[in-house]
C-alpha cells in the first residue's frame, strides 16, 4: 500500500501563487506515476499534472501549462506542485494520486489517493 498526504492549500488571490505538497509512503518503490487532480463544486474530478517518477517526464492540462510546475524530490518521497498566475476558476480541492503504470489522464486508472487540500483564489 502507498499512503498520501497533501499539504500547502489556502486561500489566495487572483495573480498569487501556492505551492502543493504530497508526502508518499509505505510501498513507494511501486510507484511509477504521480499526479494531481482537482474537483470544484459541483463538477468532475479533473487531470491537472503528473510526473515520471523515475525519469522526471511531466504532463499537463492545457488550462495550467506555463502557470503551473509538478516536480518531484525523490530523497523525501515528495512531489510539488508549484502553482503561479493563479485564477478563481483554480478554486477546488486539490489531490494528489499515485500508480504503478505510466502516465494517464484518467482519474479511475489511479490506485492511491490523498485525502485533498482546498485551494480558494479570490478575485
Amino acid at each position: 500500500q502507498v499512503q498520501l498526504v497533501e499539504s500547502g492549500g489556502g486561500l489566495v488571490q487572483a495573480g498569487g501563487s501556492l505551492r502543493l505538497s504530497c508526502a508518499a509512503s509505505g510501498r513507494t518503490f511501486s510507484i511509477y506515476t504521480m499526479a494531481w487532480f482537482r474537483q470544484a463544486p459541483g463538477k468532475e474530478r479533473e487531470f491537472v499534472a503528473a510526473i515520471n517518477w523515475s525519469r522526471g517526464t511531466t504532463n499537463y492540462a492545457d488550462s495550467v501549462k506555463g502557470r503551473f510546475t509538478i516536480s518531484r524530490d525523490g530523497t523525501k518521497n515528495t512531489v510539488v506542485l508549484q502553482m503561479n498566475s493563479l485564477k478563481p476558476e483554480d478554486t477546488a480541492v486539490y489531490y494528489c494520486a499515485a500508480r504503478r503504470q505510466v502516465i494517464t489522464t484518467t482519474p479511475s486508472d489511479y490506485s492511491y489517493w490523498g485525502q485533498g487540500t482546498q485551494v480558494t483564489v479570490s478575485s
